[in-house]
């Protein structure tokens, strides 16, 4: 089904793939809808009326429809093709920013967030003259603190971002309370967005039930392709929003004295657009949804609680530390072992075949709140994993530390103190904050 994990990463080391909170892997569905497209339909869409471009143009706006359904969206026309989950936040922070935010404005954001949904809000901040507060952890830093969250907003609060999903705690914030606070003690205006990107490949999204006006997602983490990904905005919201990038596409009609702009989503999709991509991400909705995603979302419930229970086993014996919640749906965990720099624990583990992360997996501030400067390894699984995988990722867990432990004191010999404390460098063209 997912020819990628039928492989050794060495010869007699099978791969053992536990990076998905990073990207999935694909199925053989979407693989073959993404070659059958360029074999078969390949044209642009929209301008043209032979064959070939109507089969396109079929086949991509099919894809919106699936990704409406998939998280129950009221209209495909509120879905908007982007090429992932950053480039929606920042989509949402440049257009709806432009006509929103003014001087001594407020968004209200958490310690826990990805990267992608921070700096694009601290440029529109800068941009706009808008204030940013942070929600900071809660007592056992497990979760966002909801009443200090709470305490933020105020009637100057015109966005409140947050993720759905941790990627690196692994805990699901309280969206209904954040979306309640936003609307009561927000300004009359106030949006709410929410990266879902670790949420919807793992558990039932319903944008209707969420109550919220924005949801972004990227296609890669959810078994399609890279490069493509999507914004969910309300049609109020987005019908009020201004373009974004100007091309071919968007427009309604161009003159030399100026342009008129096309509704949404069109308004905010200039240019020829990730085609083949779209419609392989409509062929892996159209998986995910045969699976279930309550299916899922139990079945990755099962293999959180076996890693979990592994790795609380490993807290005394190896001094592991375990970041988030104890008990959690999503079969992401962050942890560290005592002794053993994150960097080092994750290439021992591909030696052995075992795929995990290391580094602050975009989340600087988070790690910082988490006394874990350095970074964390990170075990994220998927639908496509196994109760086997986790027991050969403990097995090896304990093997490397045993490994790395037993060495002599006198491995950093020769270190200078500004050294990276690292036994062994990321590899050239990589780093651990990535």
């Amino acid at each position: 089904e997912f020819p990628v994990l039928a492989q050794e990463t060495r010869p007699g080391v099978p791969l053992i793939y536990l990076d998905s909170g990073a990207t999935s892997q694909k199925p053989r569905s979407v693989l073959a809808a993404e070659r059958a497209f360029y074999e078969r339909d390949n044209s642009n869409v929209h301008r043209g009326a032979h064959t070939l471009a109507t089969r396109a143009t079929e086949a991509y706006e099919a894809a919106r429809e699936k990704v409406a359904a998939l998280i129950n969206a009221p209209s495909a026309r509120e879905i908007v093709w982007t090429r992932g989950a950053t480039e929606a936040v920042n989509l949402v922070a440049q257009s709806w920013g432009s006509t929103h935010l003014e001087p001594g404005d407020e968004i209200v954001l958490t310690v826990l967030e990805h990267h992608a949904n921070l700096v694009p809000w601290q440029l529109a901040a800068s941009r706009a003259g808008a204030t940013i507060k942070y929600a900071q952890l809660n007592a056992d830093r497990t979760n966002v603190d909801l009443a200090h969250l709470q305490s933020l907003i105020t009637p100057r609060t015109k966005m409140v971002a947050t993720a759905y999903v941790s990627n690196v705690l692994g805990c699901e914030t309280p969206l209904e309370d954040i979306v309640r606070a936003a609307r009561e003690r927000g300004a009359p205006d106030c949006a709410v967005l929410v990266d879902a990107c670790q949420a919807v490949p793992h558990r039932p999204v319903d944008v209707q039930a969420l109550g919220v006006d924005f949801l972004v997602a990227s296609g890669h983490k959810m078994c399609g392709p890279t490069g493509i990904g999507f914004l969910w905005g309300s049609g109020d919201k987005l019908e009020a929003m201004a373009p974004w990038q100007g091309g071919g596409e968007m427009i309604d009609t161009v003159t030399l004295d100026g342009t008129t702009f096309a509704a949404p989503p069109a308004r905010f999709e200039a240019g020829t657009p990730p085609i083949a991509q779209a419609v392989a991400l409509g062929v892996a909705c159209d998986y995910l949804r045969g699976i279930g995603l309550e299916t899922i979302q139990n079945y990755e419930r099962m293999l959180a609680e076996r890693l979990l229970d592994g790795l609380r086993a490993r807290e005394d014996t190896l001094g592991v530390t375990i970041y988030g919640p104890g008990d959690r749906d999503v079969a992401l965990v962050a942890f560290n072992v005592q002794g053993i720099h994150a960097t080092d624990l994750a290439f021992f583990l591909d030696q052995e075949g075992v795929a995990t992360r290391s580094g602050h997996h975009c989340c600087q501030p988070l790690h910082h709140a988490l006394d874990a400067d350095a970074g964390t390894c990170r075990a994220s699984l998927a639908l496509y994993n196994t109760p086997a995988d986790v027991d050969v990722f403990l097995e090896k867990l304990d093997e490397v530390a045993a490994f790395v432990k037993a060495e002599p004191e006198d491995t950093l010999e020769g270190l200078d103190d500004g050294d990276d404390a690292s036994l062994f460098a990321p590899l050239p063209g990589t780093s651990p904050t990535e």
